[in-house]
């Protein structure tokens, strides 16, 4: 039996890892800011726990308290719609606050259990939006590449301790991310942006509720990730991220290619 640790679990992939887990038979330790407003049913193994991910204490008092942890599942967070321009300093330091310094607050404090465990999975919610950027969505994708490189990192540092990283990229699921709970827009609007990422937020707000993706496949999959003996660095979700992925690899080879003269022109010469 596992113990899985979630963070954002009172909706959206955090509630449907949860249920999963408990599903399988497995411990977990579900949070929120508000742990009464998590919609799961009384189970044996279900814990429930206040962690506002931003708060530091939190988080050392959630980890401390769990006894084992094998699975860390960071996947609070939100969105921000809008140009870059026209998100304010405090639109962005929010975003921040939660998406990259609350990972590596809740990181932090489970990472001396593990240590101690000398195991443990580390799966970080990313987004297709980690691994390339988009207008309307520059600043949160901004977020996301920070969990990208963190992860890697981690990837390496932890590896010889038996400790597995992995950064898991969705692409569009059927969840309420695009709901306001979940995605904040932007307060200013600048009319010369209407072309870009204003169409961004009108394509949002058409694709609502019909994204491609299943979010119980989802969590079927991150139950079958924490299986695996050799888990991945990355794990694209869904075939928009597979087809992003693919069109970014090989626009970023073509570029590479063009520009292959002037990029080694720097070096010392021999």
């Amino acid at each position: 039996m596992k113990t899985w640790l979630i963070t954002g679990a009172s909706r959206g992939f955090g509630l449907r890892i949860a249920q999963a887990a408990l599903d399988a038979g497995d411990r977990v330790i579900a949070t929120a800011r508000n742990p009464r407003g998590i919609p799961l049913k009384d189970h044996p193994n279900l814990v429930l726990a206040k962690l506002d991910v931003t708060d530091e204490a939190d988080a050392r008092q959630v980890a401390q308290s769990a006894g084992r942890i094998d699975v860390l599942v960071n996947n609070a967070g939100f969105g921000l719609l809008g140009g870059v321009e026209e998100a304010s300093a405090e639109e962005v330091e929010k975003l921040y606050r939660t998406n990259v310094f609350g990972l590596l607050a809740v990181t932090r404090a489970v990472l001396p259990v593990m240590r101690k465990q000398r195991s443990g999975h580390i799966i970080n919610l990313s987004s297709i939006g980690g691994y390339r950027s988009g207008a309307g969505w520059g600043v949160y994708c901004s977020t996301k590449f920070a969990v990208e490189g963190l992860s890697e990192a981690l990837h390496e540092e932890l590896a010889p301790l038996g400790i597995h990283v992995t950064v898991v990229e969705p692409g569009y699921f059927r969840t309420d991310f695009l709901d306001t709970a979940s995605l904040s827009r932007a307060a200013n609007v600048i009319p010369d942006y209407a072309e870009t990422s204003g169409a961004v937020r009108n394509r949002a707000a058409e694709l609502n509720h019909r994204q491609p993706g299943d979010p119980a496949k989802l969590a079927t999959a991150l139950l079958e990730l924490a299986k695996l003996p050799n888990p991945p660095l990355r794990l694209a979700l869904g075939s928009d991220t597979v087809k992003s992925i693919e069109d970014k690899n090989a626009f970023v080879a073509r570029e590479l290619a063009t520009h292959r003269a002037l990029s080694l022109s720097t070096d010392f010469a021999s």
